[in-house]
């Protein structure tokens, strides 16, 4: 089956076919990053790290850029409100999405430019504009001439006679057109400036992608990427000013669903944003991972703390049955065969990533797979770890895998729990073996009280922690 993604500029389903044959261009409309991440971010990280490791998974070759905005309206009124230089609040919350995207097992992007070191190539968008006709100077501002571009909306799916005024200025009167947007935006007291052929000042925020992901993807790349709510204005201003620049620009347009509190978007202004950093300290990583990457990337996601608990849930009953099949077989050091991935899981995931029904499947083989162990099958139980494995890795859940396997906050401190835990169940064996059951069973009790659940196996005892 072909590989088949929902295009928002289509409003279809359609075949993909890349630029190259074997390769393909991918750009994320990454952070702005104005304060630290919550859920609602990192969704989109989750959702197109699926889609890229999917992609490379089916032999092609990709080149992921995700940019940051570290340069924006609501960076400077965070500074002013903080009294911290713009700068100093862009770069902490850029190493905390940093850190969120790793800790959610977020494979680094090939490129990740920012705003600040691209204004040069910004600047020759800007006057490959201007000279167009589709952009002029005005007191100090560059704007983008909406009416020049004669299929500006069709992205959305709006008509520019039902279009509001573009908010991204204090003062619409130099405008031509107050539905223009703004392409730079000229000093004020206290920004920061960048010198120009029109005047010092910043970057206007749509002029940022088309520049970057142009730089770094060529004039025309496959995919585009991002939120549904960047799709007006931000995608749809950076489609027209990059179309009537002369760019191909992006092939493919896909927009991952929003995740809301009780129908309302997450934001911070509505104070109902759930932090990464608090997150992973209600569950782990991987089960936050799951939660949100199990809903298909195009659906809104409501959250609510029974839904991530059965998430978790859900993702433990997948790690307990790797855990103990891999220690059956031996199969630890083993890394998963991607070749092994069946095909009703490759057709779902070539239905427009369809990851519900990949996770169905992974659910069925772990049913197998635990029947396979209970019945001492170890052929059987080899033969499902190994589908569950390679099914897993293609959506970053195998938790024999980086990052899960290693290099996650705790580590330190379970290899310290594991030695001690280590102690206590030899001191406990030591029981068994001289017939003293009250002894062992009290050893157990003890651990299950400290929080640590002891499984009698055919290969010795385990342990794990209580959830």
């Amino acid at each position: 089956m072909t590989l088949r993604l929902y295009d928002t500029a289509a409003r279809s389903v359609r075949d993909f076919n890349p630029l190259t044959p074997g390769k393909v261009s991918l750009y994320l409309c990454g952070a702005t990053v104005q304060a630290p991440p919550h859920i609602g971010h990192i969704r989109s990280g989750v959702n197109f790290d699926i889609l890229v490791r999917w992609l490379r998974v089916s032999g092609y070759s990709v080149t992921y850029c995700r940019n940051v905005t570290d340069i924006d309206d609501k960076i400077l009124d965070a500074a002013r409100a903080e009294e911290l230089p713009w700068w100093a609040v862009a770069e902490r919350n850029q190493r905390a999405f940093t850190r969120a995207y790793a800790a959610l097992g977020c494979q680094p992007p090939d490129v990740e430019p920012r705003a600040t070191g691209h204004v040069p190539e910004m600047i020759m968008l800007m006057q490959r504009l201007i000279e167009g006709g589709h952009a002029y100077a005005a007191g100090g501002d560059v704007y983008f001439d909406v009416t020049s571009y004669q299929q500006y909306g069709s992205l959305s799916g709006q008509r520019l006679e039902n279009m509001r005024a573009a908010d991204d200025t204090d003062d619409a009167r130099a405008k031509r057109d107050t539905r223009d947007f703004a392409l730079w935006k000229g000093a004020k007291p206290g920004e920061p400036t960048w010198p120009t052929p029109w005047g010092p000042g910043r970057p206007g925020w749509h002029l940022e992608c088309s520049a970057m992901s142009t730089k770094y993807l060529g004039a025309t790349f496959d995919i585009h990427g991002g939120g549904l709510d960047l799709l007006f204005p931000h995608h749809e201003n950076e489609l027209a000013q990059s179309r009537a620049a002369g760019d191909g620009f992006a092939r493919y347009w896909l927009h991952n669903g929003l995740v809301r509190i009780s129908g309302e978007k997450m934001s911070k202004s509505l104070g109902n944003s759930l932090l990464v950093a608090e997150m992973v300290t209600r569950v782990r990583p991987a089960e936050l991972r799951y939660y949100l990457g199990q809903a298909h990337y195009r659906s809104e996601i409501d959250y609510s703390s029974a839904a991530l608990d059965e998430a978790a849930t859900a993702y433990r009953r997948i790690e307990g049955f790797v855990t103990r099949a891999s220690e059956l077989v031996s199969a630890n050091s083993a890394g998963p065969d991607l070749h092994s991935v069946p095909a009703p899981f490759a057709q779902a995931m070539d239905d427009d990533l369809a990851v519900p029904q990949a996770l169905a499947l992974v659910h069925d083989a772990v049913k197998d797979g635990n029947a396979a162990l209970a019945a001492g099958d170890v052929c059987g139980t080899a033969k499902q770890l190994t589908v569950v494995r390679a099914m897993l890795a293609a959506l970053g859940l195998d938790p024999l895998a980086e990052p899960w396997a290693t290099g996650q906050p705790g580590d330190d401190l379970r290899s310290v729990v594991d030695a001690l835990v280590a102690v206590a169940l030899q001191q406990r064996e030591a029981a068994r073996a001289r017939r003293d059951f009250a002894a062992a069973d009290a050893i157990r009790d003890q651990l299950k009280l400290a929080g640590v659940v002891v499984e009698d196996t055919a290969r010795g005892p385990r342990w794990e922690l209580a959830r």
